[in-house]
């Protein structure tokens, strides 16, 4: 057992408290994840939405395994917290491609993973979690695994239909292996008081402007909230104001409030 691994892993499943929620505010390269880290977060979350926009490639499943991974690789070199990484639905079609991406993760250096179930069979994404663990068992390495489910972006169906399908899912998912599970689109109070109840292991919701605070999430039994691809689309904002208000006004109001350079130059000068 890599020792400096395990310690690591054990220090960021111990972040999973509703005393005070794991707050991630999810990177996508390097620049990204020292920001988030010198703003003093206690570890990095991969956003494969974000990742997959700076290769130029779309969401959903199209980006590829061994770009993915490199851009894990760097930001755990870069970084001295906790890393858990996006592999969306896993990054094959197979479960030993499953396997296969996992064990390309620890050894790149992260802890954590999510995985999604996206539009899938609810037992055949339990099959590519247990393949998942698996292939951590294999390597004789601990791996948070946060098991995401897509029930309220589908939006199949009442709320009451939801809550129950995704307590089912977690049931089955927790099974499989799944250390948490990650329920993007649970949004008042009631509805994730209901989750927090019903599921036995820390509960994730992805937040963003308008969401309820992370202390407010706390209180409801929510032990990690993420902000998902929103802050690369906020920076992309930033990118398309400036670009527009360039070629139209000729001004530049919407670099006002850039980070400075040399603050942001010095981040990579001590990581060196």
């Amino acid at each position: 057992m890599n020792l400096e691994h395990h310690q690591t892993a054990a220090h960021f499943k111990s972040l999973h408290t509703s005393t005070k929620p794991l707050a991630l505010s999810n990177a996508w390269d390097v620049a990204s994840a020292v920001i988030t880290e010198a703003a003093g977060a206690p570890a990095v979350a991969t956003t494969s939405a974000g990742v997959a926009w700076s290769l130029g490639i779309p969401d959903g499943d199209q980006l590829d395994r061994d770009r993915a991974i490199a851009v894990v690789a760097n930001i755990v070199k870069a970084v001295k917290v906790p890393v858990t990484a996006d592999i969306e639905g896993g990054f094959s079609t197979t479960l030993e491609g499953v396997g296969r991406t996992v064990h390309d993760i620890l050894e790149a250096g992260a802890v954590g993973i999510n995985m999604e179930d996206g539009a899938r069979d609810p037992a055949e994404f339990a099959e590519r979690l247990s393949a998942a663990r698996k292939a951590a068992h294999e390597a004789d390495r601990e791996l948070f695994i946060n098991a995401r489910t897509d029930v309220f972006l589908a939006g199949v169906g009442t709320l009451e239909q939801q809550v129950a399908e995704v307590l089912a899912r977690a049931q089955k998912y927790v099974e499989a292996g799944a250390d948490g599970i990650f329920v993007p689109g649970a949004a008042d109070a009631e509805t994730v008081a209901a989750l927090t109840a019903g599921i036995s292991v820390p509960v994730n919701v992805m937040v963003g402007a308008g969401s309820l605070s992370v202390g407010e999430l706390g209180r409801l039994g929510v032990s990690r909230v993420s902000l998902g691809s929103s802050i690369a689309q906020a920076a992309y904002a930033v990118a398309q104001r400036a670009a527009e208000e360039l070629n139209t006004t000729g001004t530049y109001t919407a670099v006002a409030e850039a980070v400075d350079y040399g603050f942001l130059n010095g981040l990579f000068a001590s990581s060196n």
